[in-house]
Formats: structure tokens, C-alpha cells, sequence
């Protein structure tokens, strides 16, 4: 009976950070039904984490902007216009791939330091700050790719980071035949460093005196994740295995979510957050940090372009439209706060699987795209009140 009081405790202190890992759970179990089983094929995953992966990385920079009480609407097509510079480095310069990538991400962690100019040092508020970018790069992709509208790009290798796979270990074809034999080991890897860096992490807390789950949860906890990242891991490895743009996503969320809950910058960034006031009294250089965030927050457009435009294999004018509410939905469902200093990396990540999780499901059992913004919406707004609500009841 202990077992389940402490079930109920442990789910009612932590429902902000569990409740988005039930909703996606409980989304993939009604479209696994509902599509035949289609839905949880390993093709579907594949895609269904490639579709996920430029708006993943948007999220994460978005959950920093939100955090600190911002919010940036440029994102979506500056991400447009920084893939449309990449084809044209490509297509037209000559350059490189490894040329191509790092300047598009200068250039678009200028882009974000611009808008923070204007946020920090001007006192425009960032919405409107954010929404003249929004005008401006939409004019600029229009500009760019005047004339034919769509910029092929032929280049292998920048091609396949957003629809290549990760090469297999060679000369094991004869074991487990059709099967991704990398994309096992390092899952395997995955969940030995989840498990060792549980057990560390809960090791320290106990070693000051901190409070940490029962045992009996904390083992059930262990269980159940390294189970989910070892179906994940074997769903990914029955087709093609891991792809390059899931590598970009998992690096993107591993350096994040170090940041932010391992360093002095993540510490001050939630702490602008809980109170821009408090921080600056207490030494915090805020307006510094606003650079940091926006210039973060534009680099990680520039990504998401180059994943877009990698995997579309061409620069359109229409690339980077909604990018921005799809990144903020996923932000909101992910349990970031719409009052700001409240939100984690991974929980965006989630947030972001869940949207794409309906759109997938949604399009496999031939529901209209009408009723698909619907059902978005719906859930967002439900977010949004589930966020209001516990904040209320903690007070």
C-alpha cells in the first residue's frame, strides 16, 4: 500500500514535469490503436523524429527566451532566410558544407544580438521588437529567392543531415539480420549514463542533505525510462537506425540542458526569470544575459533552417512559416511557464514530440488539416491553463 502512496505523492509534487511524459504516452497509445499499429512502425518514428527535429531545436532556444519572460517571434522566418543563405552559399558561392554551416550560424546569432540590442538597450518591448524581425525576414527570403522561388541544392553532404542515417558497424550483417546494430550499442550507452547519472545525481542530493524520491520510486523511475529509451532505441534500429538530424537534436538538448541545470548561467538565467528586479540587485547583469539568450536563440534558428533546407533539399519562400507558434506551442505543452523562470530543456523537447506526435497521427488516419489546428489548439490552450492552475495551487 506504501507503494502506491508514495506513487500518488511522488505524481502529485512533480505533475508539471510528469504530465507532458503521460500526454505523449497516452497520445502514442490512441494513434497506435486508432492506425492499426501503423503509427508506432519504425518507418513512422523515423520521420516522425525527423519532422520533429528543426522545431525541437527552435523549442530549446525558445524555452531560454520564455524563461527570462521574453518571447521572440522572428525565429520562424529568420530560420527561412538563414536556410535560403546556406542554398545560396552552396548553390551559387561555391562554398563548402563546412564552410557554409558555422557562417550560417554567425549570422544568425547576429541576427538574435540585433533584436537583442533593441530589447536591452532600446527598452522595445520584445514582441514588437521580435515581430519587426518576423516582417523584415520574410521580406528578406522573398528577396532572396526572387526570380525562381526555389533554390535546389544538390549537395550530398549537406543533404544528409536532414535525411541521412548514422553508418552501421560493418561486418555484422549476419547477426540480427535488418536490424541497426550502432543505433543498439548506443542505446545500450544511453541507458548505462542514464543510470549512472541517476544514482550520482542522487547520491550528491542525499550527500547535502537534500531530499530525494523513495526509493522504491526512484528504482521505478529507472526502470521505466531505461525501458522507454531502450523500445525507442529498438523501434529506431528497425529500419534505418538513428539519423543525423536526431544526432543534431540529442547534442543540441545534451549541451542545453547542462547549461541550464548545471551552470552559474542557467542559475541566472531562471533567476531573471523568477524576478528580473531581484536579479539585478543581487548582481546579475541582465541585460548581458538578454544577449546571450537572443544571440543563442538566433544561432538555433539559424540550425532549424539548415535542418529545414537539408531536409527539403532546396530553399523555398514559404520555409519558416508558423516555425515560431509551432516552437512556442511546444514550449507551453513542454511545461514551460507562460509567467516565466519555470521550463526545462527536455520538457520542450517532449512538448515538441507531442505536437508533431498529433499531426503524424492525425494525418495517418486521414483527418482534415482543419480539424488538425483544431486539435493543436485545443491542446495548447489546455496547457497553458494546466500551467495557470498548478501555479495557482502553489500559491
Amino acid at each position: 500500500m506504501s507503494f502506491f502512496n508514495n506513487a500518488k505523492n511522488v505524481l502529485q509534487q512533480n505533475i508539471r514535469e510528469y504530465g507532458m511524459y503521460i500526454a505523449l504516452f497516452v497520445i502514442m497509445i490512441i494513434f497506435t490503436i486508432t492506425t492499426s499499429g501503423t503509427f508506432l512502425s519504425s518507418r513512422n518514428i523515423v520521420n516522425l523524429v525527423n519532422q520533429t527535429g528543426y522545431i525541437a531545436v527552435l523549442a530549446v532556444g525558445m524555452t531560454l527566451v520564455i524563461i527570462i519572460r521574453h518571447i521572440d517571434l522572428s525565429v520562424g522566418f529568420l530560420a527561412g532566410f538563414m536556410g535560403a543563405i546556406a542554398a545560396i552559399a552552396l548553390v551559387y558561392w561555391g562554398l563548402p558544407v563546412y564552410a557554409v554551416i558555422p557562417m550560417v550560424l554567425a549570422l544568425g546569432a547576429f541576427a538574435g544580438l540585433i533584436t537583442a540590442f533593441l530589447v536591452a538597450q532600446m527598452k522595445i518591448p520584445s514582441f514588437v521588437a521580435s515581430l519587426a524581425g518576423w516582417l523584415i525576414y520574410r521580406g528578406a527570403i522573398l528577396v532572396v529567392t526572387e526570380g525562381t522561388g526555389t533554390i535546389i541544392i544538390p549537395d550530398e553532404a549537406f543533404n544528409a543531415i536532414g535525411n541521412g542515417f548514422i553508418p552501421d558497424i560493418p561486418g555484422l550483417d549476419a547477426f540480427l539480420p535488418g536490424v541497426h546494430k550502432l543505433t543498439l550499442v548506443l542505446g545500450v550507452l544511453a541507458i548505462a549514463a542514464l543510470v549512472w547519472g541517476e544514482l550520482s545525481n542522487r547520491q550528491k542530493k542525499q550527500s547535502y542533505g537534500f531530499e530525494v524520491l523513495p526509493i522504491d520510486m526512484f528504482i521505478v523511475k529507472l526502470v521505466f525510462m531505461s525501458v522507454l529509451i531502450g523500445a525507442i532505441t529498438w523501434v529506431l534500429a528497425g529500419y534505418q537506425g538513428l539519423s543525423w538530424t536526431a544526432v543534431v537534436v540529442l547534442i543540441v538538448t545534451l549541451i542545453y540542458n547542462f547549461v541550464m541545470s548545471q551552470t552559474v548561467l542557467g542559475r541566472h538565467i531562471y533567476a531573471i526569470g523568477g524576478n528580473p528586479d531581484a536579479a539585478e540587485l543581487s548582481g546579475i547583469n541582465v541585460n548581458r544575459l538578454i544577449y546571450v539568450v537572443f544571440g543563442s536563440m538566433g544561432m538555433l534558428s539559424a540550425l532549424s533552417g539548415i535542418l529545414f533546407a537539408s531536409r527539403l533539399q532546396s530553399a523555398t519562400t514559404t520555409a519558416g512559416n508558423l516555425f515560431e507558434l509551432d516552437a512556442i506551442a511546444a514550449t507551453y505543452v513542454g511545461g514551460v511557464s507562460a509567467a516565466g523562470g519555470v521550463g526545462k530543456v527536455v520538457g520542450s523537447i517532449i512538448g515538441a514530440l507531442v505536437m508533431t506526435s498529433l499531426t503524424s497521427g492525425m494525418n495517418l488516419m486521414g483527418i482534415g488539416i482543419s480539424y488538425q489546428y483544431m486539435v493543436r489548439g485545443t491542446v495548447l490552450a489546455a496547457a497553458v491553463i494546466f500551467d495557470v492552475t498548478t501555479r495557482n495551487r502553489g500559491k
